[in-house]
């Protein structure tokens, strides 16, 4: 997972609400077990009706989405924040987001990011022109009028975010101690590792008596 300090440039100025995860990615896409090439598949129906923004060339490639509340409602398919992230999205601003979807987001370096709807209001028109800026040092979201807005994020995840540290990287970021733990399993607790003390000798369990 790539760290994520900050996030600027434009924004999808979507704002619309209750988006469940079946318009984010449908159903028929999910037979892929891999987290590439769901971008193409992401909101399928709605890039299905003319003058949408996802394929409006204003927004090509735009890393921000500004939507509405209770954004990713619905299933608990992590495919949704594997497709946000393949279309190139790596912070999503609402006034709220579903707890599933939002534990998905954080795991795929996707920054959920929660602003009261005054602000969502401001940042879609802005968006309409303009970049936006998302900055996990500061903790704001800034625009080039001086908007800035303050956000709140679980110092745990912004820290995994801004180190870029998913469940493995965690695993790993603690190398030494689970070493040392399993050093000492097998030194005091040899039966819990397949061995056995015999006369004072470790001997290795075979299974066969």
């Amino acid at each position: 997972m790539d760290p994520v300090t900050q996030v600027s440039g434009r924004a999808y100025p979507w704002g619309a609400k209750n988006i469940d995860t079946d318009v984010i990615i449908p159903a028929h896409w999910l037979k892929t077990v891999t987290r590439t090439g769901l971008g193409k598949g992401a909101f399928e129906t709605v890039r299905a009706q003319d003058g949408n923004i996802f394929d409006d060339p204003r927004y090509a490639g735009a890393p921000i989405l500004v939507a509405g509340d209770n954004f990713g409602c619905g299933s608990s398919r992590e495919h949704a924040a594997w497709a946000l992230a393949d279309m190139g999205i790596t912070a999503v601003i609402a006034p709220s987001f579903s707890d599933i979807f939002s534990g998905n987001a954080f795991k795929n370096g996707i920054v959920p990011v929660v602003l009261p709807q005054d602000a969502i209001d401001r940042l879609v028109e802005v968006a309409k022109t303009d970049t936006i800026t998302v900055d996990l040092e500061t903790m704001t979201v800034t625009t080039p009028f001086q908007d800035r807005f303050p956000f709140h994020l679980d110092a745990f995840r912004r820290q995994c975010l801004m180190e870029g540290l998913d469940e493995i990287g965690l695993t790993l970021a603690r190398d030494t101690a689970i070493s040392k733990y399993e050093a000492g399993v097998t030194e005091h607790r040899p039966w819990m590792s397949g061995e056995r003390r015999h006369a004072g000798t470790i001997v290795e369990s075979t299974g066969r008596t």
